[in-house]
């Protein structure tokens, strides 16, 4: 499966939706896209990781490089990850898919609290909204 990376704007924060899977050939490409978003000037970004279906060690490691980067320009950066799986999920995987996979890879790693977590795209850009519980 390959991985799609689209990017638009909301409420003055960049919004990078992210689906298929993220492993050591496709995550590349999230990398480069968030590099790109900083280097466009966008210090606010929010990855929306709902339509990911698997992640492995190497996805994980551009999510907290992306983390890294983000902030060491002052930015932020907000993930989207519900906890429940969504449509799109694989075939027999029930709740493992549309994100739910992703924020079980990072609780078990034990790295979910390194990131502002939100359940849906319109929460994490709304500055009055607060984060889910890691």
């Amino acid at each position: 499966m390959t991985l799609r990376v689209t990017e638009g704007e909301q409420r003055g924060w960049a919004v990078v939706r992210v689906a298929g899977e993220m492993d050591l050939v496709t995550s590349p490409v999230l990398r480069q896209r968030m590099h790109e978003a900083v280097a466009d000037g966008r210090r606010d970004v929010v990855l929306d990781l709902s339509g990911v279906l698997f992640c492995d060690s190497s996805g994980v490691g551009v999510l907290i490089t992306g983390r890294r980067l983000i902030r060491s320009c002052q930015g932020r950066l907000r993930i989207v990850l519900p906890a429940q799986g969504a449509e799109g999920s694989r075939p027999g995987e029930a709740g493992i898919g549309g994100g739910a996979h992703v924020n079980k890879v990072l609780g078990a790693l034990g790295v979910r609290r390194l990131f502002d977590v939100y359940a849906d795209v319109d929460a994490a850009v709304d500055d009055g909204a607060a984060p889910l519980p890691a």
